[in-house]
């Protein structure tokens, strides 16, 4: 599990394909104190460090995880977005982010004003159903919350901090990114799907879906 508050953004050195997906390296530019068989969100999809040396971090990725995220078309040289997993005791910064990749998007619009700047993102429909103004949503595994949100697109706000610190800054109209929605969001239409009326939302029945 994740918060979506990227503490590096790394460079893929290589891609090479293997009999189960591929294996990516990536150069980190901070110490991330990881090692193998840590978790590790790249680009907002959760991975396994299989083995560290250095700098270098390096994970296998299987072809469902290049088929269903943005990992599956990147190149060596690309910059992309890294947080450890969750340690107890940590602070939770942004929103759980769990590294579950449900959709990709495309960059349709990057606007720069003098206090942030604004991204516009067009998703698919199954995707936007979890999309609410003010909600929490995860762009290449950084958390951020919607700014506004209409059929087909939504956008977010970017503080210039954060704009600076993520892979944001080379993200460009046309880019394909990666999209997690709420985990909670998921939860609730699922009970509602159940028949369950915003009263029904009992301790019992949060525990009935698997959340609780």
């Amino acid at each position: 599990m994740f918060t979506g508050i990227i503490v590096d953004v790394g460079t893929v050195t290589s891609v090479r394909t293997a009999p189960y997906g591929a294996r990516l390296s990536v150069r980190t530019t901070r110490d991330l104190s990881v090692r193998a068989s840590d978790s590790v969100s790249v680009n907002g999809v959760c991975l396994t460090v299989t083995a560290a040396e250095g700098p270098v971090l390096h994970f296998d990725c299987v072809r469902e995880t290049l088929r269903r995220s943005t990992l599956g078309r990147i190149a060596p040289g690309g910059r992309v977005n890294l947080e450890p997993a969750l340690r107890v005791g940590d602070p939770l910064g942004g929103h759980f982010v769990l590294g579950h990749v449900d959709a990709t998007g495309i960059v349709t619009a990057v606007q720069a004003w003098p206090e942030d700047r604004t991204v516009r993102v067009e998703a698919p429909p199954e995707f936007m159903r979890f999309v609410v103004e003010k909600g929490s949503v995860a762009l290449d595994g950084i958390s951020l919350t919607v700014a506004e949100a209409g059929e087909g697109w939504f956008t977010v706000k970017v503080v210039p901090y954060t704009w600076d610190a993520t892979n944001l800054s080379v993200r460009r109209v046309g880019d394909e990114v990666n999209l997690e929605a709420d985990i909670l969001g998921k939860y609730v239409l699922r009970l509602m799907r159940e028949g369950r009326s915003a009263e029904g939302l009992t301790l019992e029945a949060l525990r009935n879906a698997g959340f609780a």
